[in-house]
């Protein structure tokens, strides 16, 4: 199943190598609050005396002030790709108030995000949809005009998704509510899909069940596998089940990487089916540690004791979508003398990334 992948990705839309420090994998700023503070400039009126340092003390604050306009934060969208999943990518987004709006407003199809779309993906919300959104105690309020409806019944539950985390990438934002035209929703307007009064990442995303007998015997496991568009490689993150007793949520996502994607899929994953862990994760301090067999460099990479970008970033994603995991230590029989693809030893804990999907590290 493990597969081997180079790719030069373009940027600020996809992924490619990773550059293993310990900062973390994509880079950029997190969004702590849905409407970050404004630098305010401003400067006493002094006396007569003082007037030309005064215009040129204003001259340089109005300066700044255009510098702030021009100014842009990175930003996940949670798109459609080719394959019907839904993936978070990342773009650099204008500065102004009200970014959970703003966010939204770049998934309406036909809107702002248009000419930004990276190849094989798609908006999610109907065309000429208006989006207004109020934020309180963690939670987003939506309210959609009647063109919300207007889309295909098969979308239902990836529109559910997308708006979902779009808006939880903020530390602001736990939960999301729907409404359309003022009114509280409580299913989707088309195909009925019931929508709960407190959507959240909880929920899922591009849910797999695929092999579950008795998904009340199976809880949710979200893992991060890769998909393909033409030469570009990106993170697609999948909520699987694996079953109650799996007890080590972090054995169980190395398990379910080791196994790859579901068969009817077009995900991929870089893992060799023989790597395992030596012995039990240990999570001290936000940080795991993960002691494997030399399987996890991969036929090709032993001798040099190389790890493929694509098996440390989709282990780093999986495992820090859990509470309380921060960051990830690779070991090899309890040695850290590995390296990355670019010949530099990973000495250091690795950290989840901000966004994902950039295409730039």
């Amino acid at each position: 199943m493990s597969q081997k992948r180079n790719v030069k990705i373009a940027a600020t839309v996809m992924t490619s190598a990773l550059l293993l420090s310990g900062c973390g994998l994509f880079g950029g700023e997190k969004a702590k609050e849905i409407d970050p503070p404004q630098d305010v400039s401003y400067v006493d009126e002094g006396d007569k005396a003082a007037e030309e340092t005064v215009k040129e003390e204003k001259t340089t604050a109005e300066g700044k002030k255009g510098e702030e306009a021009a100014q842009t934060y990175s930003r996940q969208l949670y798109l459609i790709d080719s394959n019907g999943l839904v993936v978070a990518q990342t773009f650099d987004l204008p500065k102004q108030e009200g970014v959970a709006k703003q966010v939204l407003d770049y998934l309406v199809e036909g809107g702002p995000v248009t000419n930004m779309l990276p190849d094989g993906f798609r908006a999610v919300i109907p065309q000429d949809t208006q989006v207004s959104v109020n934020v309180k105690d963690g939670v987003a309020v939506v309210d959609f005009s009647k063109e919300f409806k207007n889309y295909q019944k098969e979308d239902e539950l990836k529109i559910l998704q997308s708006i979902t985390w779009t808006l939880t990438q903020f530390d602001s934002v736990k939960t999301v509510k729907i409404m359309i035209n003022g009114h509280e929703q409580n299913e989707m307007p088309v195909g009925g899909t019931p929508i709960s009064s407190e959507l959240s990442r909880a929920d899922g995303i591009n849910l797999d069940t695929a092999g579950v007998m008795d998904i009340t015997d199976t809880k949710p496991l979200t893992v991060y596998y890769t998909a393909q568009h033409d030469d570009k490689t990106y993170y697609v993150p999948v909520t699987t089940r694996v079953s109650n007793d799996e007890e080590d949520p972090i054995a169980a996502v190395v398990k379910k990487l080791t196994e790859g994607p579901s068969a009817n899929t077009a995900l991929l994953s870089d893992f060799s089916q023989d790597v395992k862990l030596l012995e039990e994760p240990k999570l001290e301090d936000g940080t795991v540690t993960l002691n494997f067999n030399e399987s996890i460099y991969g036929s090709a990479d032993e001798e040099k004791k190389m790890v493929s970008s694509h098996v440390v970033n989709s282990l780093v994603l999986s495992l820090t979508e859990q509470a309380g995991i921060e960051n990830v230590v690779l070991t090899v029989d309890g040695k850290a003398d590995l390296v990355n693809e670019d010949g530099k030893k990973m000495t250091e804990p690795v950290a989840r990334p901000v966004n994902v999907n950039t295409g730039s590290f």
